[in-house]
């Protein structure tokens, strides 16, 4: 059986995104999940099936209680990081499909301004984390940055990818947030800017880095019959994958620290839908770093290994390019919500409801997870 277009994303829903938010995760991820509904046109109650993201979130039990859900039929968490959103739409797809739930609430809420909740201090949470602490630790790699800068600077010695490259992925995500009314950052950012911002962990710059925000984002995933008499057009969930790279759990212990578990998921995502990376009209890809970028375009099959820094150069990202990306602003600029803005702002792409951002005919696009030390989740969406 095939899942294919028989699942869609009947409704989406954003907080407002911000630094020093006074309500806590919880209540980030309840009011998005109240928009999303409302988004749909369903009653709150009518949601069956509930996947909360994150490490620190709402369970199952605040949703029956805070949503009046009378009949809840699934729930489940995800811990992949910031694949868990897409990995998400894989599980809800295949329960609509299977005919267990109607509708599906992916629901994800955060609040970093505590101290606490930093991005360092966070990872101590996630128990694959444990092998970070047995073989990266002990070099003084503590932090995201830090992690991930050795698959960054094996990519730049062995292509020859280039800080301007990463450059070019930070401008055309700022270009994009400037359009966007829920964006953080709304100060324009040039090539130069990039390239002369702070060394975080080499090769990583401060504009290479994802921001620390807060907010909440939610979607439902309805059955597609069913979606069909719900209040918005539908978009389809039409192929979808998950992938984990070779040593999971730890970048330098691999044969390969540039694999990904995209490289994996692609093809299988791609073959379900029946499309090539050359009907994508619109892409959203997880943006944790810039680097990140370029290498899932990689694994995407929009170039071969090794070119996607001179796939990214002189604006293809940006709106008008040959594969306009993070339309929204991404992590890097709009928000950092696990990725739950890129599905968001992918189906209002497939709507036609994305304002001044808008890809004009946009019928076919691709939504990325990426998470942890490399898992990889790829969601093709069309509309109808």
């Amino acid at each position: 059986m095939s899942i294919k277009d028989r699942a869609c994303v009947s409704g989406i829903g954003e907080t407002r995104y911000l630094r020093g938010s006074p309500s806590s995760a919880v209540e980030l991820q309840l009011e998005a999940s109240l928009l999303a509904a409302a988004d749909a046109g369903i009653a709150p109650h009518e949601i069956d099936g509930v996947i909360p993201i994150g490490v620190v979130s709402a369970i199952a039990e605040d949703f029956i209680e805070n949503l009046g859900i009378t009949d809840l039929r699934f729930s489940a968490v995800i811990p992949h990081g910031g694949a868990s959103p897409v990995m998400a739409l894989q599980s809800a797809a295949a329960l609509v499909a299977g005919g267990i739930c109607q509708h599906v609430l992916i629901a994800f809420g955060r609040n970093v301004s505590a101290a606490a909740n930093k991005a360092g201090a966070r990872i101590h949470q996630m128990p694959q984390f444990h092998y970070v602490t047995e073989y990266e630790y002990p070099l003084g790699n503590i932090a995201p940055a830090q992690i991930y800068a050795p698959m960054a600077m094996l990519h730049m010695q062995r292509y020859g990818t280039t800080v301007e490259h990463f450059g070019e992925v930070a401008v055309a995500c700022r270009e994009h947030a400037l359009l966007n009314d829920n964006a953080i950052m709304k100060k324009p950012l040039t090539l130069e800017d990039h390239r002369n911002s702070r060394l975080i962990a080499e090769p990583f710059r401060l504009f290479d880095c994802s921001l620390e925000s807060d907010g909440g984002a939610a979607v439902i995933v309805s059955a597609s019959e069913r979606a069909a008499d719900l209040r918005q057009p539908q978009v389809f969930i039409s192929g979808v994958a998950v992938g984990h790279p070779d040593s999971p759990a730890s970048i330098t212990q691999r044969p390969d620290m540039t694999s990904l578990g995209l490289g994996k998921a692609a093809p299988r995502a791609f073959a379900m839908a029946g499309v090539t990376p050359a009907d994508i009209d619109v892409a959203e890809i997880y943006d944790c770093f810039t680097y990140a970028v370029i290498r899932q375009l990689e694994d995407l099959g929009f170039c071969a290994k090794g070119e996607g820094g001179h796939f990214v150069a002189g604006g293809s990202l940006k709106l008008g390019g040959k594969l306009p990306t993070n339309t929204h602003g991404g992590l890097l600029s709009q928000a950092h919500v696990w990725g739950m803005n890129h599905i968001c702002e992918l189906v209002r792409q497939l709507r036609g409801t994305a304002g001044r951002a808008q890809v004009q005919g946009a019928e076919v696009g691709l939504v990325t997870g990426y998470g942890d030390m490399g898992d990889g989740a790829l969601a093709i969406m069309r509309r109808r």
